[in-house]
């Protein structure tokens, strides 16, 4: 054992504080404070002899206690989905570029599509007195942050709305985008569309839903029970309606996915089949133009939604008194070659 494992009295979790500075200068505690804050009053000899306790000890200053006597701790919460997903990535980078252009640090975590994990990752941020939170809501029942919001904890929604309560939100055009794929997928000459979707308590997959629904109605086309299916995003769930859909004896010549998880699989399921199958996916994702044939996508705007919303935070951060507020923003259509393909048959 080295001699400084043996005589190391280190205790994690703990710091050096402004009382430990000034007992290994000898000198009193407002002279380290002075030091530390760069305030006038103290010769040059003192303050070397504090720098240099400073430094052998590892002391900082504790920004966060010297905030919160004024009241607002320069921090913000974000509650993502699922941090693996890269949606959240240039969304969540967004949000940290606007808070940081504040000289706002960003605290994110996960609640993993779980409605009790959300509440309680985002009770804990206002615990430690976040300044705001922005949230992609897992469950639809917010009024546990109507107390927080009363007292002065900013709140945007993302993805999707706030659920009993009023709040900024800041959406993507869900109902829009998918009536838009289902549109191309139509002038393309398919009549037997498929649509593979999230679980259908989610807000952005009831949308995708109704816009699925909404151009195969404007189309005259009726919409068979079978070529729709809502669930988990869990590719073996995703391939059992694909193969159930493409397999009948009237199939399905064209999918359209919900969203990225589910258009990932699909690629994976299509692959395996000799006849063509047109796919459009809502969410674009890395690679989606390189595999065979590229991927036509609906793509969303993560990253203006981010710092949308990371805006209308600091609004209401610097006293912005109105009611709240909804954007939506645009997506767009990318024709890649996979939604292009026409159908082998009727």
């Amino acid at each position: 054992m080295t001699d400084t494992a043996r005589g190391s009295s280190r205790r994690y979790g703990t710091r050096p504080t402004m009382k430990d500075v000034a007992a290994r200068a000898g000198v009193g505690l407002k002279t380290v404070s002075r030091v530390v804050n760069g305030e006038p009053g103290v010769t040059p000899d003192t303050e070397h002899r504090v720098q240099e306790a400073i430094t052998a000890l590892g002391f900082r200053r504790n920004d966060s206690a010297r905030i919160l006597r004024k009241g607002r701790t320069a921090s913000i919460g974000l509650v993502l989905e699922d941090l693996a997903d890269p949606f959240y990535g240039p969304l969540s980078r967004a949000v940290e570029e606007v808070a940081r252009h504040h000289g706002a640090l960003l605290i994110n975590g996960s609640s993993a599509e779980d409605p009790a994990r959300e509440q309680e990752l985002a009770l804990a941020l206002c615990a430690r007195r976040v300044d705001g939170l922005v949230v992609i809501p897992a469950g639809d029942d917010h009024r546990y942050l109507a107390p927080e919001i009363a007292a002065g904890v900013a709140t945007v929604f993302v993805d999707r709305p706030a659920g009993r309560i009023e709040a900024d939100t800041v959406l993507s055009d869900s109902f829009g985008g998918s009536r838009d794929a289902v549109a191309h997928l139509l002038a393309h000459g398919h009549r037997r569309i498929g649509f593979i979707g999230d679980r259908p308590r989610i807000h952005t997959a009831k949308e995708r839903l109704r816009g699925y629904r909404t151009a195969m109605a404007a189309a005259g086309l009726p919409v068979d029970d079978a070529w729709v299916s809502l669930g988990t995003t869990e590719p073996e769930r995703v391939r059992t309606a694909a193969r159930a859909m493409l397999d009948a004896p009237e199939p399905v010549t064209a999918l359209f996915a919900g969203n990225n998880r589910v258009t990932v699989t699909l690629v994976r399921v299509l692959r395996q089949r000799t006849a063509p199958v047109a796919l459009v996916g809502f969410d674009d994702f890395e690679l989606a133009d390189l595999v065979s044939p590229a991927v036509t996508v609906v793509a969303q705007d993560p990253a203006r939604m981010g710092r949308t919303a990371a805006g209308l935070l600091f609004r209401r951060l610097e006293g912005a008194d109105e009611p709240p507020r909804r954007e939506e923003i645009p997506t767009r259509l990318i024709a890649r070659g996979s939604g292009e393909i026409r159908p082998a048959h009727g």
